[in-house]
């Protein structure tokens, strides 16, 4: 590596806390050198986001403090300099693009000028040439209509959009180094295969260097060049991506490698079937969801928009599906509909027998019963106010199947189906990681002794480790308690591990169906194999390929009067 951009030297922060000081970046000492991408790697709390926001002195609470170690930019020691020139610092030497931009975007800001207004303040530029600055990285990071799209706003935009603006913003004053804390964790995996591919040729274009925070190896190894390996706060290997990746050093970094769900590894999916059974226990015959959009009190009721358009299916007993797609292609509208949380326009759907929307009161009672659903976000998907115990306390005197004076055992027995130990009865989610909160959340499905779970993104959210013990706590789940499971995923090598038959939804519309095997390895329509494309894999000699239909642009989607017709 040339003369490192930034040199950091036994860094240390710590938290001076109610409890006591702790030590939550210990000693870490890493190069970045120029025109390159480093990659920092590891879970939820291993320190990766405040190691970067040290380098720029904009630590979440003051109880933190750099209390030893330097940042040298370029020789500059940034933990010595005064806060006026740290202010000039961010933005026109050191930009951020963070996980989340509708956080970061001002929502009643245009787009456009969220960008000049950097360039106005560190270039001095007027209105006018300031305009024309950001129009030209709009560009540059993919709006396909600069000129139009400046004057929009956030909210108009789709969420792969949207993190383009935010690379746009970070780009406004020409910085020297990038940091790109998780940029694609909340996108599909061919929007992420995009914006990755973004960062990438913005680097070779004007010669950045990036950092990319991410828990997810498979991204590493087709965009770095390096890799660091976070956890505790405390750096466990570093070196060139192909050295970490074939021999990691640290038992940890091996268990994050053997975590990442690539799709060669992935072993076929045994297919069990339940023997005599011929009648699915879940029927979905042409069905179609549509939402009114538009309109008002004075101009009538605009128009429709299907979001489900005509799909059937079928799932027999014990049968695992994963249903795949990008955000916005009806998969999550489609489950809603089956568990009766969203109107049906037309079309059937029958439950063990029973059609929802013949026998609407009979056929509700049966589903509140019989099915249950698993939430994509773990924290908000449960009561912050009430003990693990009390919420599965609480469904257990709902559903009313076992007397009340059974119900702490049950509790007890339910924790142990998820692997959670028992003290957690008396724990609140805010004192629980996301992979603790996600099990809490598995276990309140399964206190409805239900036939049928819906799991709707499920893992979306957690660290790529949590993510397989979560699978594999499904598959344990499915075997030991005979359950029919419907996974909901837009990560096709999740679902390829996890799941027997795979349906791929596109528009509202299935346009791909079959077995998991047959799918994967031998893709009939052109949005699947884009799909499988787009999938990072952790073999850093396999290129990170564009998915070859772009879907990120800020279109609503398209009209179908015809099937919205009740």
């Amino acid at each position: 590596m040339s003369a490192p951009v930034l040199s950091v030297r036994d860094l240390t922060i710590r938290g001076h806390l109610d409890t006591g000081t702790r030590t939550l970046i210990d000693a870490v000492s890493l190069d970045l050198g120029k025109d390159e991408i480093l990659g920092l790697v590891g879970e939820s709390g291993s320190g990766k986001s405040l190691f970067c926001r040290s380098l720029v002195r904009l630590l979440p609470s003051s109880l933190l403090r750099i209390e030893g170690g330097s940042v040298l930019l370029e020789g500059r020691d940034l933990t010595k300099v005064s806060d006026a020139e740290m202010l000039a610092v961010r933005g026109s030497e050191i930009g951020m693009i963070f996980q989340n931009p509708t956080s970061h975007l001002d929502p009643v800001m245009r787009i456009g000028d969220q960008i000049a207004e950097g360039i106005r303040y560190h270039h001095g530029l007027n209105a006018r040439g300031a305009r024309a600055a950001a129009t030209e990285i709009l560009s540059q990071v993919g709006f396909p209509d600069p000129a139009r799209q400046y004057d929009s706003y956030p909210h108009e935009f789709s969420g792969g959009m949207r993190q383009r603006a935010m690379i746009g913003v970070a780009l406004s004053c020409n910085p020297k180094i990038l940091i790109a804390d998780e940029p694609t964790t909340a996108l599909d995996v061919t929007i992420q295969a995009q914006i990755l591919k973004l960062l990438m040729e913005i680097r070779d274009k004007r010669g950045l260097s990036i950092i990319l925070i991410t828990h997810d190896l498979g991204i590493v190894a087709q965009t770095c060049d390096r890799i660091a390996v976070l956890r505790g706060g405390k750096l466990l290997e570093e070196g060139p991506k192909r050295a970490i990746l074939s021999k990691p050093q640290h038992p940890y970094t091996t268990n994050l490698i053997n975590s990442h769900p690539s799709m060669p590894d992935s072993a076929p999916v045994e297919v069990i079937k339940a023997s005599g059974v011929t009648k699915p226990l879940l029927e979905v015959d042409d069905l179609n969801v549509c939402f009114k959009v538009g309109g008002s009190l004075f101009k009538g009721s605009g128009k429709s928009v299907s979001a489900v358009s005509g799909v059937s299916l079928r799932v027999m007993p014990g049968e695992t599906v994963g249903i795949v797609g990008e955000s916005g292609s009806g998969k999550s509208t489609l489950a809603r509909a089956v568990l009766g949380l969203a109107p049906i326009s037309s079309g059937h759907v029958t439950f063990d027998g029973i059609d929802i929307a013949q026998q609407k009161a009979s056929g509700l009672a049966k589903l509140r019963h019989e099915t249950a659903m698993v939430f994509q976000d773990p924290y908000n998907a449960l009561n912050p106010r009430l003990t693990i115990g009390s919420m599965l306390g609480e469904v257990l005197k709902v559903h009313g199947k076992i007397a009340a004076a059974d119900i702490p055992a049950r509790i007890g027995e339910l924790l142990d189906l998820v692997g959670l130990e028992r003290e957690f009865a008396n724990r609140k989610p805010r004192s629980m990681s996301g992979g603790q909160c996600q099990r809490a959340g598995i276990a309140r499905a399964l206190a409805v002794d239900p036939k049928l779970i819906i799991a709707d993104e499920c893992v979306v959210a957690l660290d790529v480790t949590i993510q397989a013990q979560i699978i594999d706590l499904f598959r344990e789940l499915k075997e030991k308690m005979k359950l029919t499971l419907i996974f909901i995923a837009h990560d096709l090598a999740i679902v390829r591990n996890l799941c027997e038959r795979v349906v791929v939804m596109y528009q509202g519309e299935i346009v791909e169906e079959g077995s998991s095997e047959e799918v994967f390895a031998r893709p009939k329509h052109a949005y699947t194999a884009a799909l499988i494309a787009a999938i990072p894999d952790i073999d850093p000699d396999k290129p990170l390929l564009r998915a070859g239909m772009r879907h990120d642009e800020p279109q609503s989607t398209p009209l179908q009067p015809a099937k919205c017709m009740p």
